[in-house]
């Protein structure tokens, strides 16, 4: 990290010291780390998510509207009205909390897969908008695209989230993938189309004050498997092409200020094996040292089998941290069990204490959150 990015760094941190007036424990700055899904169409006090807003300063929750368990479309999403006053009332309790504890009185950020076509949480059957798929609007003229990039932010803007793991900055580069092509996820196969494409989206965004998160690094469009279901290996696969639309919308002025791991394996940059979301050569030395990106890294669902059949909670948390990662998510949906938030807490804390974790590696994720989180008043 450069010295100018760590005196900015510095700055944010004190500031948010003295504007709040309140020190934040390292407990706290742990809690601003995590994404977590949760069941309810509708919060109260006494829901499990609104107490983990209150009890551990959460940084984020993800809605969703399949629920994988139950096998039955009734998780998170309803109908437009009935989302806007969830994301109303988790705002709120954020708000309460904040001022309960005296910390910084920033949102919560609510996150939402709506890529468009068949990736999106917000469908025409609860009564959102039609949208198009990413490989749809890659044969749109880039100002058709553009108005759809308005619709969809607008979309997000009225039902009141703040955070969109969106565009997909992946190549379409292997039709037999069913993790990207079949699914239409990407704008096209030349990286160049995908940076612009993707470019119109992250202005649409940015205008409307919504954050939005460059994904799968370091690619995932050449991939035969999905992460969801295990280990995936790109090593023969990828080429260094995949690179170019991330690279090139990163250094834009109205950027994403997310970047979505992806669990992948990639010999070619990581030669050890381990997936991206684990290589400290992958975002740090890559992403964070190669290319400048001033944004948070957050991890592709942590619970997802290519990471959690494979390594120990323990152990991927400490990995993932130590490689860079700012922000975790824990959708709930995959696992039969619901991840508890106090128990990551208590294993981050665990291994910051024991020295297996940087305290600066905790302080510099959390003063990027706050960061990007100012730049949504």
């Amino acid at each position: 990290m450069s010295l100018i990015k760590k005196i900015i760094l510095l700055f944010v941190c004190i500031w948010s010291n003295w504007a709040f007036g309140h020190e934040v424990s390292l407990r706290e700055k742990i809690g601003q780390m995590l994404i977590f899904g949760f069941q309810g169409k509708n919060v109260t006090e006494d829901s499990d998510i609104t107490r983990s807003i209150f009890m551990y300063n959460l940084g984020g929750v993800i809605l969703f509207d399949y629920d994988y368990q139950s096998k039955l479309y009734d998780r998170n999403i309803e109908s437009p009205e009935q989302v806007q006053l969830l994301n109303t009332s988790l705002q709120t309790f954020t708000k309460k909390a904040n001022k309960k504890y005296k910390r910084p009185n920033l949102p919560l950020f609510i996150s939402v897969d709506y890529e468009g076509g068949l990736v999106t949480r917000l469908s025409e059957q609860y009564g959102f908008p039609a949208t198009f798929s990413a490989k749809q609007l890659g044969q749109m003229s880039i100002s058709d695209a553009k108005l759809q990039a308005e619709s969809m932010a607008d979309t997000l803007k009225t039902a009141g989230f703040n955070l969109d793991f969106a565009p997909d900055a992946d190549l379409d580069v292997n039709p037999e993938t069913s993790f990207i092509s079949k699914k239409e996820r990407s704008f096209s196969a030349d990286p160049d189309m995908v940076s612009q494409y993707g470019k119109t989206f992250s202005q649409a965004f940015q205008e409307k004050k919504i954050e939005c998160a460059y994904k799968h690094f370091p690619g995932h469009g050449s991939a035969a498997g999905d992460t969801h279901l295990g280990f995936v290996d790109v090593t023969d696969t990828w080429s260094k092409e995949e690179l170019i639309p991330f690279v090139q919308q990163i250094n834009e002025p109205n950027h994403c200020h997310f970047l979505m791991t992806a669990h992948v394996v990639n010999r070619q940059i990581e030669p050890s094996g381990v997936p991206a979301t684990l290589s400290y050569k992958i975002l740090t030395s890559l992403v964070r040292e190669q290319y400048n990106f001033d944004g948070i890294i957050i991890s592709d669902d942590m619970q997802m089998k290519a990471i959690a059949a494979n390594y120990g909670l323990e152990e991927a948390l400490t990995m993932a941290i130590n490689a860079g990662v700012d922000m975790l998510i824990f959708g709930n949906q995959v696992a039969e069990v619901p991840q508890n938030p106090k128990e990551i807490i208590d294993i981050i804390e665990k291994q910051v204490k024991k020295g297996k974790i940087k305290k600066e590696r905790i302080e510099s994720a959390y003063n990027q959150i706050i960061k990007v989180k100012t730049r949504l008043l």
